[in-house]
């Protein structure tokens, strides 16, 4: 790290040095090795479901919209912090440069805040799907759902650059390692030498009302999910429901219970494996759980998936059609 005596501010800092997961070479090519076939398994379970959502006709509905926008974000979201991580396993280098790292935290919380609107508009669809049925084509209809995805990705960008911005804006001296294996705002306040932090204070602040306002509403929409499945006069329809509804707030609860532990805890100032392993919960397990959860127990999605593994829908014209159809 470059460094001026006389003048140290974060234009003095050229890298930062990321927290592996241990000290020990052979350690450190097993979990280079256990993330790259977590990585393997998000990428194919994610890019699977958005074919499916994309090539298939049927799935053409709001609640699949929403599933191939959030597997898309998904797979954003994991790419973000774990082939860096398994590189630096690989190499033995820890280092991310100063621009590296804040690219990562601005795509981090990009993609963690668009995830966690997108979840929030899929309660809202399961919500008027179950208690709304004869009117749930008129509420989420082609419109609303785009307006409801432009939301969440415009505000995950609004955010990004709100916790970049003034995370960076502070002053970074001496100590440069970072006690993460990602560029995170916890472990950069811990290493900044400066004292003012109300920039960054005002958009955690902000962004814990806004999480909080989503997460009541989320809650609110089980309660009345889950009323009226108990209704419901077939205990077919009642499994279905429940089957549908619980992974989904299964998923929520790990990543804003871990996420919320992991920015609202007190602060530590020396490496801690609890640190680790909770951010792990918060970027790597849902991108990972998602598809398994959401094919597993989905019969569309199962039989779609069984197709093209075996062939019979063309991959051909997979890559063509799977990111301009991402929106529509």
């Amino acid at each position: 790290m470059e460094k001026n005596s006389e003048m140290t501010n974060v234009s003095t800092v050229a890298e930062f040095l990321l927290l592996g997961f241990s000290d020990i070479r052979e350690l450190q090519l097993v979990y280079a090795t256990l993330f790259f076939f977590v990585y393997q398994v998000a990428l194919l379970g994610n890019l699977l479901i958005v074919a499916v959502t994309t090539l298939n006709q049927r799935l053409h509905t709001p609640m699949y919209f929403f599933l191939k926008n959030l597997s898309f974000i998904d797979l954003c979201y994991i790419s973000t912090t774990v082939p860096k991580s398994i590189v630096n396993s690989l190499i033995g280098d820890s280092s991310i440069s100063f621009l590296g790292c804040v690219s990562q935290l601005f795509l981090l919380v990009l993609f963690a805040a668009s995830e966690f609107f997108v979840l929030t508009a899929m309660s809202f669809d399961r919500c008027a799907a179950i208690c709304s049925p004869l009117s749930y084509e008129l509420i989420m209809n082609k419109t609303a759902c785009m307006i409801m995805t432009a939301v969440s990705w415009l505000s995950g960008c609004l955010f990004g650059v709100l916790f970049s911005a003034s995370t960076f804006s502070l002053t970074f001296c001496g100590f440069n390692a970072v006690q993460q294996f990602f560029c995170d705002v916890p472990p950069l306040l811990k290493i900044s030498c400066s004292e003012d932090h109300v920039a960054i204070d005002v958009s955690v602040a902000t962004a814990i009302v806004l999480d909080a306002i989503c997460f009541f509403y989320i809650v609110f929409s089980y309660v009345r999910i889950f009323s009226a499945v108990l209704r419901m006069p077939s205990s077919e329809g009642r499994a279905k429901a429940f089957s549908t509804c619980l992974p989904h707030l299964a998923v929520i609860t790990l990543f804003v219970s871990t996420g919320v532990f992991a920015y609202l805890k007190p602060p530590s100032y020396s490496p801690s494996s609890l640190d680790l392993l909770v951010s792990v919960f918060y970027t790597v397990v849902p991108p990972t759980l998602n598809p398994i959860i959401y094919s597993l127990r989905n019969r569309d999605l199962k039989a779609a998936m069984g197709r093209i593994l075996k062939g019979t829908i063309p991959l051909h014209s997979l890559w063509n059609k799977m990111f301009v159809s991402l929106c529509e």
